[in-house]
């Protein structure tokens, strides 16, 4: 069902900062920048090795994680799939619930969210 990591999300709490380490130090090529106007935010599309990895955000405020200091900035995993309603009948088979599906506003595609056992998001996104 499932056929590589399609992104990782993190949210950072000094966009400049996280930009400099995730490109400068670290060498991700940077895809594409937006600035959200709307919620006073940036999200910065990488890629390592040419191909698409992380989507950095920025927001104001951003909320600290409660759970764990080890968990702060990870938003949610992603993975991809060649069809959607089928990862997600495989998921019901194990009594796992899926949120309806969406569309990506960019790039058109369907994906869905479900948590893990300790309610971490996990995307599935279409291929």
């Amino acid at each position: 069902m499932l056929k590589k990591v399609h992104h990782i999300a993190i949210i950072c709490s000094d966009y400049e900062v996280s930009k400099h380490f995730y490109t400068a130090i670290l060498g991700l090529e940077i895809i594409q920048e937006i600035y959200r106007k709307e919620r006073n935010s940036y999200k910065l599309d990488l890629a390592l090795n040419g191909e698409y990895i992380i989507e950095l955000f920025s927001f104001p405020t951003p909320l600290e994680r409660v759970s764990r200091p080890e968990a702060t900035g990870l938003r949610h995993l992603a993975f991809q799939v060649d069809n959607i309603e089928v990862a997600i009948e495989k998921l019901s088979s194990f009594d796992i619930a899926t949120e309806p599906i969406r569309i990506d506003d960019t790039t058109k595609k369907r994906f869905t969210f479900f948590a893990d056992p300790d309610n971490l998001p996990i995307e599935l996104y279409e291929a």
